[in-house]
């Protein structure tokens, strides 16, 4: 009876329903309040590189296996788009949760940037709401806008590409 006292608000149920719908959600991490208790549970899931790999390795692999000739078509354009892919993922900085994106800190103001404009790293480029909190998505570096690859109010994934730095 005396550990019961010490933690009258922690429940280990709770706390596994918790990390139970964070398995079947894909979300990151969930915090619940309640009066003075507060849990948060979190998990770190595998590098962006591996998630937005692996779409891009599948797709043209039922393409091929369906016919050759459509094959060597689809081969042709992809091709030709390869290489500003390729640049556009190097370059490409990914959302480190899942929410929505806002593009502008208030309905009634300007974007926080626009494309082609020179940001310095920590400059805040858009903000991702998640659970109700406004994440600030700073640049990592120094450069310039090149792409916005995401819209405002837009819902985005762990990994997804959000815009371009060059």
């Amino acid at each position: 009876m005396a550990s019961t006292p010490s933690k009258p608000g922690i429940d280990p149920k709770l706390i596994r329903q918790l990390a139970d719908i964070l398995n079947d959600t894909e979300l990151t991490e969930i915090e619940v309040a309640q009066g003075e208790l507060h849990i948060r549970v979190a998990r770190e899931l595998p590098a962006p590189v591996y998630t937005q790999a692996a779409p891009v390795a599948a797709a043209p692999a039922p393409v091929a296996a369906a016919s050759a000739p459509p094959a060597a078509v689809s081969a042709a354009a992809p091709a030709g788009d390869a290489v500003p892919a390729a640049a556009k993922a190097a370059n490409a900085v990914n959302s480190p949760m899942v929410g929505t994106v806002y593009l502008r800190p208030d309905p009634s103001a300007d974007n926080f940037v626009k494309p082609g404009q020179s940001v310095k790293e920590g400059d805040t480029i858009l903000l991702i709401e998640a659970m109700k909190t406004f994440n600030p998505i700073t640049a990592p570096r120094a450069g310039k806008i090149g792409e916005l690859l995401v819209g405002d109010a837009q819902p985005v994934e762990y990994g997804e590409p959000l815009f371009t730095l060059i």
